[in-house]
Order: structure tokens, then C-alpha cells, then sequence
């Protein structure tokens, strides 16, 4: 038989060495550079650690609960959330802070209509959202601001019919979105767009064509390595495997894509002796990849025995059963 090749023989899921490396990431001390590069997304840092260890069912909640008093000293008098202490509130780190208080089942911690009514008080006249307060308009925080909305089991603070008629002005000819309406596709605010579709049970929208967008988002795969790209002739990246790959599932179009390639893809990209997922292989690992590599095998069942991912959401199927059940309203009984 065919001896394995040694990139062959790396395709294992670290899955140990990928817990020690999210974890080392709490020891970074205030005197190294990463430490302050990053300060202005934290809450994210903190949502793409947790939740790839949740995943990988290795997220002890209580171990976490200290975390907690750190995201609501995040919080403005707005009621939005800064990507760090003293850092200005933006819809980016509101959606982040609400994840991680989902994870940790711990969102009785805020008072959750005043964050509603800072989202709420940046959608504008035509249904876009503003980012902030400074104006910044992009799907990004159409999407943000949805999932935020439904996750607390608010999104009738918002005008849904034109949030959905802002997204789709921003559809182009080839199926794709971009971040504003005559701006060019790209995968990652095609996957806000979609996913904001479909929180918002609009998927079945007469302008949608689903086929073309499928025929957009698996072009998106680059052959033979098997990694997805954010737009036509670019270099494939570990997060596409996140971007395009849940929209493709939302759509029910997943096996458009080669998913054993894909799944390689993910898993070269390893560091195979501290752990951790890169962009590409040979790449140094950070928390970001990290979660959306993570994500990516999560989506293409190739975690065996750990949490599925919901790709609207992008959160635990379990943790997300648990949120919106308790917005439910409750049975009646005979």
C-alpha cells in the first residue's frame, strides 16, 4: 500500500493542542505587542475562544462566570457594548458580548432592553444600520443587529420589511451582496446578508435566486487545495470555510462544494506543535482562524462526538435551543 505523505499525515484534528493554545491566550501579559493590537476587539477574541472551545466540548461555563463582570464593565450608558473597557460602543462588539453571555447562559446579567434600544436607535430611514454613532453603513450591521435583536427576543423593535429591502439592494448580478448597495460580492457580507435572511424568514424573497448565489459562493473554491476565497481570483482562507460555507448551507446548497477538500484545506492549515489554526497552511495560528476552522469541520460533520453549529447563528445548536426557548411563549395546556 501507499505510504501516507507527511501532509496526509498531519490531517488529524488537534483538538488538545487547540484548547491549550485558545487558553494560553489568557496568560498574554500587558507587556507584550499582541496584547495591545488586539485590546480594540477583545469581546470578539473572547466570542471566537469561547465558542470554538464550546464546540470542541471543552467549555467548563463555571470556569468562565468571572468573565462575566468584565463584558458588563464593556457596556456604555448607551447600552451597547465596546470591544474593551472604555472603548466606544459599536454593534460589532454588541452582537460579540451577547454571544458570549448566551454561552455562559448568563444574559440575565444585563438589563437587555436598553441594549435592544441602542440597536434599535441605529437603523435608519431606508433600513440600513449604522455601525456606531459616527454613520458607517454595512451589511455587516444589518446582520449584527438582527441576530442581536433575536437572540434577546426583541427583533419587533426594528422595521423587518426594510431591513429586508436594504439587504437585498445590495444583491448583484452574479448572486453575491456586498457591504452597500452597487459595491461589489463578497463572501463575507454575502454570509451576513443571508444570515440575516434567514433569522429574518425572508429566504424565500422574489429577488433571491438561489441558484445563481449557490453558483457565486461554490465558484468561490479553490482547486485542487480545496480552500475557499472571499472573491474571485483571491487566495483561499480558513474563515471562507465559515463565510461561504453556512451560506451555502442556509441556501441547502452545501454539497455544491467539494467538502473532503475543504475539510483538508482546514486541516493543513493546523500548527501542528502549539496548536492553533492559521489562514492558510504554514501561516502562523491566531483565535480567529482558529474559530472558524473550527467552525468550518463543525458545519461539514467532521467533529464527531462534539456541538453542532446553527450557521445563521453561528452559535452551538444547544446554546442557541437554549436562548430563543426562553423568548418562547409558553404552551398552552388542555
Amino acid at each position: 500500500p501507499r505510504m501516507a505523505t507527511a501532509k496526509e499525515s498531519k490531517r488529524v484534528f488537534l483538538a488538545d493542542k487547540h484548547v491549550a493554545f485558545i487558553r494560553s491566550l489568557e496568560k498574554k501579559k500587558e507587556e507584550e505587542f499582541d496584547f495591545w493590537v488586539s485590546e480594540h476587539l477583545r469581546m470578539s477574541a473572547v466570542y471566537w475562544g469561547l465558542s470554538a472551545l464550546k464546540l470542541m466540548g471543552r467549555l467548563a461555563e463555571e470556569d468562565y462566570r468571572g468573565m462575566v463582570d468584565w463584558i458588563v464593565a464593556c457596556q456604555q450608558p448607551c447600552g451597547g457594548f465596546g470591544g474593551n473597557v472604555d472603548h466606544d460602543a459599536h454593534l460589532l462588539y454588541t452582537l460579540s458580548a451577547i454571544q458570549v453571555l448566551c454561552l455562559l447562559d448568563c444574559l440575565d446579567k444585563i438589563d437587555t432592553e436598553k441594549v435592544a434600544l441602542f440597536v434599535a436607535g441605529l437603523q435608519q430611514e431606508d433600513g440600513s444600520f449604522f455601525g456606531d454613532k459616527w454613520g458607517e453603513v454595512d451589511t455587516r450591521f444589518s446582520y449584527c443587529a438582527v441576530s442581536c435583536l433575536s437572540l434577546l427576543g426583541k427583533l419587533d423593535k426594528i422595521n423587518k420589511e426594510k431591513a429586508v429591502s436594504f439587504i437585498m439592494k445590495c444583491c448583484n448580478f452574479d448572486g453575491g451582496f456586498g457591504n452597500v448597495p452597487d459595491a461589489e460580492s463578497h463572501a463575507g457580507q454575502t454570509f451576513c446578508c443571508i444570515g440575516a435572511l434567514s433569522i429574518l424568514q425572508a429566504l424565500d424573497h422574489k429577488d433571491l435566486d438561489k441558484d445563481k448565489l449557490g453558483w457565486w459562493l461554490a465558484e468561490r473554491q479553490v482547486l485542487p487545495g480545496g480552500g475557499l476565497n472571499g472573491r474571485p481570483e483571491k487566495l483561499p482562507d480558513v474563515c471562507y470555510s465559515w463565510w461561504v460555507l453556512t451560506a451555502l448551507s442556509i441556501i441547502g446548497k452545501l454539497d455544491w462544494i467539494d467538502k473532503t477538500a475543504l475539510a483538508n484545506f482546514i486541516l493543513d492549515c493546523q500548527e501542528d506543535e502549539g496548536g492553533g489554526i492559521a489562514d492558510r497552511p504554514d501561516d502562523l495560528p491566531d483565535v480567529y482562524h482558529t474559530f472558524f476552522g473550527v467552525a468550518g469541520l463543525s458545519l461539514l460533520g467532521q467533529l464527531y462526538g462534539t456541538e453542532a453549529i446553527d450557521p445563521a447563528y453561528a452559535l452551538p445548536v444547544g446554546v442557541l435551543n437554549r436562548t430563543l426557548g426562553k423568548h418562547a411563549p409558553p404552551v398552552a395546556t388542555q
